[in-house]
């Protein structure tokens, strides 16, 4: 490899929202973002630079800064030139499904959807809807005979309940749909949505007369979204190679065990058991052809996420893991489709084998670090007792180290759920999608 590498990436983004309160329409959103980048490799220093449009006075002129600014960084001192490996990936993923929905059609279909919530759901004070939808086009050509075209297409819709609490205070639950492709790719019906929201209704109930959970560490039942997320936060992250060189605590790790001979987790580049996932990624923004990467194996960490240089700087093969949001976002090691893989048990198997402790199913947001310290909200959570479910609790928090709550795990579900709405944020957002089945653990809840 040279050290006078190029690769350039002209990128469209186009994105829709439709959001609804209370059966009023208020808001219509569609932008389109487009632009092209260039970045330059030069005496072991990556120089970036980004223009809207993309004629080839743009093309030109990014090309130029980019080499430019890899230039100077140069000022910084000399640093080792990496020969940066990996093969190129040549070819077009396929657009997928039906293009857009109308946004006429979008908007009858919220109207019915918040019709009906208002009808069948006794004492409702309130629904929240949104509706969103995004497609990313973007084709990369490099210095080295890469010229590739990737795409990220996902929808997703989001219906919130809102009532009052036994003491009168606003209570909410969200219910989610998301996948792969756009709004008239994903079945969020009246049809496809009212056995979940009658579900979803059903816990806020529960939850009007919900108590405080116990302080501290309890056996818990993490379902699958919560055990998604775990696995992204908390693992994921520290199992990127630029945080490993950064110092996260996975980097003496490797080749040790970190977590239960039960639990095995990877980040999938775009199949899992013959079906494509939500989030596939064939190439990414360096034009690395994706390969799925095996963090932990059966309670062994065995490897990293990577990118073409820090695969070059740790002797290993890129992955296929380096990704940009947006036309003006330049290529960083990012998950794709991070899930804990399946094991033997049934939900039931695992609640019953709880004498005491809680069922913890939906989380509104959280929070980790490179040390995989994590502390995540927890919106919808019931006791267990007895093996049986008891009571729901208030919302609380769920926290500890995700080493230690992965090698106390003693039980992984057998179904899996995927789920692709909302951000990775990592400097950047980014499109991913989380799943896994549930887990039994210990962890420690706030509370009383």
């Amino acid at each position: 490899m040279s050290t006078g590498y190029l690769e350039t990436r002209r990128h469209e983004l186009r994105k829709s929202r439709l959001s609804m309160v209370d059966g009023n329409l208020n808001g219509n959103l569609r932008t389109v973002q487009s632009g092209v980048s260039a970045r330059a490799y030069r005496d072991g220093y990556w120089g970036f630079a980004s223009a809207p449009g993309g004629d080839e006075t743009s093309v030109n002129g990014v090309q130029r800064e980019a080499r430019a600014n890899a230039a100077a960084m140069g000022g910084f001192g000399a640093r080792r030139v990496q020969a940066l490996p990996g093969d190129r990936q040549a070819g077009a993923q396929a657009s997928f499904g039906r293009g857009e929905l109308p946004a006429a059609q979008a908007i009858e279909r919220l109207a019915e959807l918040h019709a009906h919530c208002m009808k069948r759901y006794a004492g409702l004070r309130s629904t929240r809807l949104l509706v969103t939808d995004e497609h990313h086009v973007k084709a990369l050509e490099s210095a080295d005979g890469s010229s590739s075209l990737a795409r990220i297409q996902r929808a997703a819709a989001y219906v919130t309940l809102v009532t009052e609490g036994a003491d009168g205070a606003p209570m909410e639950l969200t219910e989610i749909l998301s996948g792969i492709g756009s709004l008239a790719d994903l079945d969020w019906s009246l049809a496809a949505f009212a056995p979940r929201l009658d579900a979803l209704y059903e816990h806020l109930q529960a939850k009007r007369h919900a108590v405080p959970a116990r302080g501290g560490q309890h056996r818990v039942v993490m379902a699958p979204e919560l055990a998604g997320i775990l696995a992204h936060e908390a693992m994921g992250h520290p199992c990127e190679a630029d945080s490993v060189l950064g110092g996260a605590i996975t980097a003496d790790l490797v080749g040790r065990p970190v977590a239960s001979e039960l639990v095995s987790m990877a980040d999938l580049a775009h199949h899992f058991e013959g079906a494509e996932l939500m989030c596939p990624v064939y190439a990414d923004d360096e034009g690395t052809p994706a390969r799925d990467v095996v963090m932990i194996e059966r309670g062994v960490l065995r490897g990293f996420m990577h990118s073409r240089e820090t695969a070059a700087r740790m002797g290993q093969a890129p992955t296929g893991n380096a990704r940009a949001y947006a036309p003006d976002d330049e290529p960083l090691i990012r998950m794709r489709n991070t899930a804990i893989l399946p094991g033997t048990s049934t939900m039931q198997q695992m609640i019953e084998g709880v004498e005491e402790g809680y069922l913890l199913l939906k989380t509104g947001n959280g929070q980790a670090d490179a040390t995989t310290e994590f502390m995540f909200g927890i919106d919808l959570g019931y006791e267990i007792r007895g093996g049986k479910i008891g009571r729901a609790v208030r919302d609380t928090t769920v926290s500890g180290s995700a080493l230690k709550v992965l090698q106390s795990v003693d039980a992984v579900g057998r179904e899996m759920e995927w789920s692709c709405n909302g951000y990775c944020g990592k400097k950047q957002p980014m499109v991913v999608s989380v799943g896994g089945p549930a887990l039994r653990a210990l962890a420690h809840l706030g509370g009383q």
